[in-house]
């Protein structure tokens, strides 16, 4: 069985199934440090788990990837959310199957970012790991670390095949 994505923009209602939408457009602000600054509050919920789980940030710099994609295996954190925020204000993919014991081919969902669009997967929510579309790029990524293990990888039969092909 054959499956082909072809992303989406992404947007706050598309993708809330799966996460936040990290991005300040249309989004509620006021002002702070005496008028110079605009908070944008509480754009996204970092969830870190039930034990001795807390908030972490780290930066990621990964490569592109040859397109289209073959899309081999997703993994989940089922303890806690991860959020990726790109630095550098480029595009890049996004790729995420509903929570579930195993991610199920024909719910995969394909979103491109505007490059000042971040997003925050929920815990148990499966996704491919970043795809930036510039040769490298570097991310801001927010999520937990504790003693449980919180990382489930799921590859797909090999009579199971998922391209991405942004070109559309």
């Amino acid at each position: 069985m054959e499956y082909i994505l072809k992303p989406d923009y992404l947007t706050k209602e598309a993708f809330a199934p799966f996460g936040d939408v990290i991005e300040t457009e249309g989004r509620d602000s006021f002002p702070i440090n005496n008028g110079t600054t605009e908070r944008f509050h509480r754009l996204a919920d970092v969830s870190t788990g039930p034990d001795d789980g807390h908030a972490i940030i780290s930066v990621f710099r990964a490569k592109s990837s040859k397109m289209p994609l073959d899309i081999t295996m997703l993994e989940r954190h089922p303890h806690g959310s991860q959020a990726f925020i790109p630095l550098l204000g480029k595009p890049f993919l996004v790729v995420v199957a509903p929570a579930a014991d195993v991610p199920a081919p024909e719910a995969i969902r394909a979103f491109v970012t505007n490059g000042a669009q971040g997003v925050n997967y929920h815990a148990g929510v499966w996704h491919h790991p970043v795809l930036p579309l510039m040769p490298v790029d570097d991310f801001l990524v927010v999520d937990r670390t504790g003693s449980l293990p919180n990382c489930d990888e799921h590859f797909f039969p090999e009579d199971v095949r998922i391209v991405l092909d942004p070109r559309g």
